[in-house]
């Protein structure tokens, strides 16, 4: 058995949570998973393979196992050790920002005062921010999660499969919008301007008939969640859930479960540590990864480019496009079951290995 370690002490923990999903029961290798506290307690899973890590202890871990390739899930900080692994092993990192890991010293530095200025300074000081570029530059090998983005440079790492679940009948056309919500990431001013003009197309309905829901699927605060609890006041005939609080992971995947359509209203624009990226091109949306594992089609901007059958492009009587979703099918199994994920997924990890 070939062994791999998997490296996330930094952000990303539902990526590492579909590393292990998908890479169970593989018989060709074992992995050994390096989590931070933070991490490790949101990972629905525990054995003998997980371990407690963080950037002054995982050096020292790494010195008494032999692995065959480390993936490391995400750098956006600890950069002083993250950049000693990839020069000392075979580690190959998944990107989430390309801009962000092109970004040169002089405009590193800049970002510093423009905000979280303790935080960027603490970086810049304790955690080598102007080696941010130079641990993407020695890494192995750059992975994408996005098969769109990947290239003779970005190699694509497949790990998302549709989840077998039995499909809920709703009373009410059940849409559900996905991710934490903030104006930044998706523009939430169009949901909540379509939410009023469906509301007023609806106003000789029977109000204790609601005819569709809308689900907030993700933590709402400041002015977006004074505007959706000022736009719940205003319906009669529609039914709106959100949340003040971080959704439980539980609370999520019932959600999902009951969706009969994805509405994912990106931003085509969005900064990462004051770099602009742009959504399909230098950085995936999770939303793609949520329809995929939930089997779920998705309403997408317009403006979004993308060959994925089940990725819709917005249209103008979006109502009736949720409608006409709701009653089509599509095949998830067929391309993105569990067994043909992971074999894919396999045949990377040899090539990474043969590098």
């Amino acid at each position: 058995m070939k062994k791999i370690a998997y490296i996330e002490i930094d952000t990303h923990a539902e990526i590492a949570q579909d590393f292990i999903n998908v890479m169970s029961g593989s018989g060709e290798f074992t992995v050994d998973y390096y989590f931070s506290k933070k991490i490790k307690d949101q990972i629905i899973e525990s054995g003998e393979n997980i371990f407690l890590s963080d950037s002054s202890m995982i050096l020292d871990q790494l010195k008494f196992k032999k692995y065959d390739v480390i993936i490391i899930g995400t750098v956006h900080r600890y950069f002083n050790t993250f950049l000693a692994i990839v020069k000392k092993y075979n580690a190959s990192v998944i990107v989430h920002n390309m801009n962000f890991m092109k970004s040169s010293k002089f405009s590193l530095i800049k970002s510093i005062f423009k905000e979280d200025q303790i935080y960027r300074l603490k970086l810049l000081w304790k955690e080598g921010l102007l080696n941010s570029s130079k641990v993407y530059q020695t890494a192995k090998k750059l992975l994408v999660l996005d098969e769109e983005l990947s290239s003779e440079r970005y190699k694509f790492l497949p790990l998302f499969y549709t989840k077998n679940f039995k499909k809920t009948e709703n009373k009410v056309l059940t849409i559900v919008i996905p991710g934490g919500v903030s104006q930044q990431r998706r523009d939430y001013k169009r949901v909540f301007s379509v939410i009023n003009d469906l509301e007023k197309l609806n106003k000789h309905s029977d109000p204790e008939n609601k005819f569709i829901e809308f689900v907030f699927l993700g933590r709402a605060k400041n002015q977006e969640l004074k505007d959706i609890i000022d736009l719940e006041r205003s319906l009669k005939y529609i039914n709106i859930t959100y949340f003040s609080e971080r959704v439980s992971q539980t609370d999520f995947e019932d959600w999902m479960q009951k969706a009969d359509v994805l509405w994912c209203p990106i931003q085509q624009k969005t900064t990462f540590f004051s770099q602009e990226e742009i959504y399909g091109k230098t950085k995936m949306t999770g939303n793609l990864g949520d329809a995929i594992k939930f089997g779920k089609q998705a309403v997408f901007p317009s403006n979004y480019a993308s060959k994925l059958d089940f990725i819709v492009p917005e249209q103008k009587d979006i109502l009736e496009q949720f409608k006409s979703l709701k009653n089509s099918h599509f095949d998830f199994q067929k391309e993105f079951n569990k067994k043909s994920v992971q074999q894919k997924l396999e045949k990377l990890l040899n090539e990474l290995i043969s590098i």
